[in-house]
């Protein structure tokens, strides 16, 4: 049961990295650009949201 249990887990972890890794990087370059344009509170706030949803791709 145990071993069932940490092969599912291991295969759960394995099949969400890769959108881990893209939504990390989807965050870095937003707050990249939000800092080029000197973006404080809730106007960065606002387009942090607007810039993550923009560069979702097709599911």
């Amino acid at each position: 049961m145990f071993k069932k249990l940490a092969l599912i887990s291991l295969a759960t972890s394995i099949a969400f990295a890769p959108m881990a890794m893209v939504q990390a990087k989807t965050s870095s370059e937003c707050s990249k650009e939000a800092n080029a344009k000197g973006l404080h509170g809730k106007p960065r706030q606002k387009f942090l949201s607007q810039c993550a949803k923009g560069m979702k791709g097709p599911r």
